[in-house]
């Protein structure tokens, strides 16, 4: 199947912003529900990426999860031209608020 360049680029481009997707076990849905173009095109080119080691797939109750792998962030980063410093957001560490500090009570 071949999938026409600008849709690869959207799935690509929401794969990489995100790091995961899911699709739909339904190749007949007409648009994928995260993603503006047809699940089929979705399925397809993760089905792709999955084949080379740059996703990971899981199924579980008639739906895919696919979850980039550290080849595919290098991958899709070449793909789009961009710098190391950008990353899918499961890449991203949050950083915890601090936590307040203990003390000043004392014990008589």
């Amino acid at each position: 199947m071949l999938i026409p360049k600008e849709e690869r680029d959207k799935i690509f481009k929401y794969l990489f912003q995100e790091g995961v997707a899911v699709a739909k076990k339904d190749f007949n849905q007409p648009k994928h529900e995260e993603i503006d173009t047809r699940n089929l095109y979705v399925i397809k080119a993760l089905q792709s990426l999955t084949s080379k080691g740059y996703v990971k797939t899981q199924f579980s109750w008639q739906y895919y999860y696919y979850t980039l792998t550290d080849e595919g962030v290098e991958y899709l980063r070449e793909y789009f031209h961009l710098p190391e410093t950008i990353a899918p957001k499961t890449r991203l560490q949050e950083s915890a608020p601090e936590r307040p500090r203990r003390g000043g009570f004392r014990r008589n």
